[in-house]
Parts: C-alpha cells; structure tokens; sequence
C-alpha cells in the first residue's frame, strides 16, 4: 500500500445496511485506486443476573463469531462485485461508533450503513453513524438502504 492510495474505512455488522456500505466503499476504492479496511465490533457478553441464566458465551466465541461474520461479509460482497480491492479485515473489541473512529483516524473516507444491527426500525439514521458523522476526522459517507 502506497501513501497516495485513498485509505477507506467501512463498518461491518453483517446488516443489510453494512453491506450496501461495504458494497459502495469497494465500488469507490476501484474507482481511485484505494484499499479498504472493514471492521466489525465486538462487545464481550453481559451478565445480567436474570432468572434462568443462559449458558454464558465466552469472550473468545464472541469474537470467532465476529470474525465469521466479517469474513463472510467480506468475501459474498466481493465476490458479488468480481472485485480484487484490497480489503484488511479487522474485528476488534469495543463499541462500534468509538472503534470506527479510532480506525478512521488517519483514513481519507469512512463510510457506514444508515442502520444497523439495533436501534429501531424507522430510524432516519442510526446512532452509530450519527456518532460517526459528528466525531469524524476524516468525510463520512453514510449509505443510505438500497431498494429491496
């Protein structure tokens, strides 16, 4: 990777939102020449003392799980695009607002899905990429849904 490739960053959580963004960040990188990094956030389970208590997930499942999930993402999008962008994966722990800014900090681009996996449904634009939109360093592109 060069310094003059535009470095793009795209949020993954496996929604029909992030793919529509994954798929218009790949669709960008090609056209001027950038690479992409896609990350995916993870949160260690929460114990809420409940009756009955499930069984508990381990942190390590929940970041295999995570990881699974971006892979596949990943490589369904590309494969539908016939792409050969270089895509960086990366699955890290923390909330998923604050992990994309971390990530993007020196990035050119960030793009993200109106909505996501939560919030509710009918959202003009989901608390993540509000977040994003007003904490960014760098331009955000927020995707709208495509038509279904």
């Amino acid at each position: 990777m060069s310094e003059d490739e535009p470095r793009i960053v795209v949020g993954v959580d496996g929604s029909p939102g992030s793919r529509d963004a994954l798929r218009w960040a790949l669709r960008y990188a090609e056209r001027c020449g950038g690479t992409v990094t896609a990350l995916i956030a993870w949160a260690p389970p929460v114990l809420v003392e409940a009756a009955p208590v499930p069984p508990v997930i381990s942190d390590e499942e929940v970041r295999t799980r995570a990881e699974q999930v971006l892979r596949r993402v990943v490589e369904e999008t590309a494969a539908e695009l016939a792409t050969s962008v270089p895509v960086h994966q990366d699955a890290v722990c923390g909330p998923a607002a604050g992990s994309l800014l971390e990530r993007a900090r020196d990035a050119d681009l960030l793009v993200v899905g109106s909505r996501g996996h939560g919030g509710f449904v009918g959202a003009l634009l989901g608390s993540v990429s509000q977040h994003c939109v007003t904490h960014a360093r760098c331009p955000v592109v927020v995707v709208r849904p495509a038509a279904r």
